[in-house]
């Protein structure tokens, strides 16, 4: 059995309580010989800064490229609002999706049954849903030159940030979308604004000729983004698998997150290239909730999104479908119990602690692996 080597980086706020549920998974996976995990920890974010005054230190990025894959919690806090842009804690994550080049950034939006009442939607509207939101991660208006603000005199400044989009950046994104639709459900939704915005109008001819070559069997449909933001809140079961750039990307796959009851059941992947020699590829497995530092050190966080976030670096770095399936199974057995975190507690189901949840998860995966 190979050995797979992982760097763990818990961050801040939250990130080390539920990164200590997916350190116990790891260790029980390990005693029993299922696979064979190498673990390293290292600083990121805030955390990084208070130690090293960066948000990622050079020996730990050095560890990242080293990684087959990068388990990461949550960055940020108010503790940390005052820094300087460049060093802030979110710069940590920024520059491992760029150094990495980590380009496709998976979400999906799964609600699971005993949780549909849990969402902000009717209950008709969200359960059974199903979605995978991709998003372009590493160019678009985060990463595009200029980016500055000046000083115009007499108290005016002015703002610049970029849009750049390149052909093959779109093209890439594209095939990932569509090869993923191909296992699911065969349709791709791509959703930009080619109507104000010229990388819209590329965007849009770019998959459109990537989809007529490549991808004839693939259902495609188009949306302009602030009309897809609608029907995700609308009828959202319409969609399978969404392709968008990364700024369009970040506001609608926060608005499908919540379409499943809480940020706190959501995992994501961020994938770079295939290497052509090893088939290997750069990774990073981090929940999409954020930090929550309101909630660090009481035991409140919800594990599910972290231990999903595992769930998918076992899909889709080391080829352990049918153990990752089992672990989502193990996560909807545990709610259907009634189980619950803070932030998805209801009347008449039980409270649960970060570490209850995870421990909860843990036994059923055993049950379902003996």
């Amino acid at each position: 059995m190979a050995t797979q080597k992982l760097l763990l980086l818990p961050g801040d706020g939250i990130g080390p309580e539920v990164m200590a549920e997916v350190k116990r998974l790891i260790g029980w996976l390990n005693a029993q010989g299922i696979a064979s995990f190498e673990t390293e920890e290292g600083l990121v974010g805030g955390a990084a800064y208070d130690a090293h005054k960066v948000s990622i230190s050079e020996g730990d990025m050095a560890k990242a490229k080293a990684a087959d894959a990068v388990i990461f919690g949550a960055v940020g806090g108010p503790k940390w609002d005052s820094v300087s842009y460049e060093v802030r804690p979110e710069a940590g994550l920024l520059r491992l999706r760029k150094d990495l080049g980590l380009f496709a950034n998976l979400r999906p939006a799964v609600c699971y049954p005993a949780l549909a009442d849990a969402s902000s939607l009717k209950r008709e509207a969200v359960e059974g849903l199903d979605i995978m939101i991709v998003r372009e991660l590493t160019g678009g208006v985060y990463f595009g030159e200029p980016k500055t603000i000046t000083d115009l005199g007499n108290g005016q400044k002015r703002a610049i940030d970029t849009q750049v989009y390149d052909t093959y950046e779109i093209e890439r994104i594209a095939r990932v979308a569509f090869d993923l639709a191909r296992k699911r459900r065969n349709k791709v939704t791509s959703m930009e604004k080619r109507n104000v915005m010229k990388s819209g109008v590329l965007w849009n001819e770019v998959v459109t000729q990537v989809h007529k070559r490549e991808y004839p069997d693939v259902t495609l449909e188009h949306q302009l983004a602030d009309a897809g933001g609608m029907m995700l809140v609308k009828w959202p079961k319409q969609f399978d698998v969404i392709v968008t750039d990364n700024l369009f990307g970040d506001m609608l796959s926060d608005i499908a997150a919540m379409l499943t009851g809480s940020l706190g059941m959501l995992p994501s992947a961020s994938l770079g290239e295939i290497d052509a020699k090893t088939r290997k590829r750069k990774a990073l497995y981090e929940p999409v909730h954020g930090s929550a530092p309101d909630l660090a050190g009481q035991g409140l966080a919800n594990p599910i999104a972290m231990i999903a976030s595992f769930g998918m670096a076992l899909r889709y770095s080391f080829d352990m479908g049918a153990l990752a399936d089992k672990l989502d199974a193990a996560i909807a057995v545990v709610l259907a119990s009634g189980l619950r975190t803070a932030d998805i507690k209801s009347e008449g189901t039980t409270s649960a602690s970060t570490t209850q949840m995870g421990e909860a998860i843990q036994k059923e995966l055993q049950k379902l692996h003996a």
